[in-house]
């Protein structure tokens, strides 16, 4: 697993501020309103609206602000309005780093990412330069809890999945970007304890670094997370359990 996906962890461990929670509610809004525009409001008959409000829902997001979102773009041209763009460069330690950027000025919402990547060492790359070093995987993490990891990965195996990882304190299960609600649904049915589940971008080689670098690049990739119009950011670093260990105690 990439240091990344490790960071995201510990950070859903240590929970999220009122501020940061509303900024990620504005975030899966944004999804919503693209999913409508991009296939209607009805969640059967759409399968990236459904994947959206599994993503809020386990974000905690209250179901009345969904149903009023989906209602909302429904009747508008809100969805329309979003322009969607990818920023690629390179963090502290040479690590490749993906933004997904959603956004209604394109303008401001690139000019931002280009502050924080040159102020937090980073820098900004050609259209190309780092996407071809990541790959489309649907993401579902499991908390181990008191259920033992091997059984967890044996039923994510039986219900679809390419490949499993277990970590110290949940399992990670990775599948095809089509399979990804199949084996969601599976899991589900069987009544194992899911954290998250997503579409991710996951890094085919990764970059290992001490505990300095990796703190200053966990900085630059959080500092582009906290951008209102920026989605999602992927990367292909990696660190240590020990400096994992010493990154939570930070947080």
């Amino acid at each position: 697993m990439s240091g990344h996906s490790k960071w995201s962890q510990i950070k859903r461990q240590k929970g999220v501020s009122d501020q940061r929670r509303g900024q990620l509610f504005t975030k899966l809004i944004r999804e919503i309103a693209i999913a409508v525009h991009e296939g209607g409001g009805d969640p059967t008959q759409n399968a990236h609206l459904r994947l959206v409000i599994q993503k809020a829902r386990e974000n905690n997001m209250p179901l009345e602000n969904i149903e009023r979102t989906i209602k909302r773009a429904s009747g508008s041209s809100e969805g329309a309005s979003l322009l969607e763009a990818t920023v690629e460069g390179y963090g502290p330690g040479g690590v490749a780093v993906l933004v997904r950027v959603l956004t209604d000025n394109r303008n401001r919402a690139l000019q931002e990412v280009r502050r924080v990547f040159y102020r937090d060492g980073g820098s900004m790359g050609e259209a190309g330069c780092v996407a071809w070093m990541f790959e489309p995987k649907g993401m579902v993490i499991i908390d181990k809890g008191g259920i033992d990891a091997e059984e967890i990965a044996l039923l994510a195996i039986d219900a679809g999945a390419e490949d499993v990882s277990i970590e110290k304190d949940y399992v990670e299960v990775r599948t095809a970007p089509q399979q990804l609600e199949k084996v969601y649904q599976l899991l589900q049915q069987k009544e194992l304890p899911i954290t998250s589940s997503d579409i991710s971008m996951l890094p085919k080689m990764t970059v290992n670094l001490d505990e300095k670098k990796a703190i200053e690049a966990v900085k630059l990739i959080d500092r582009l997370d906290e951008l209102d119009d920026v989605q999602r950011v992927f990367s292909n670093i990696d660190f240590s359990e020990e400096v994992a260990e010493r990154l939570k105690a930070q947080a």
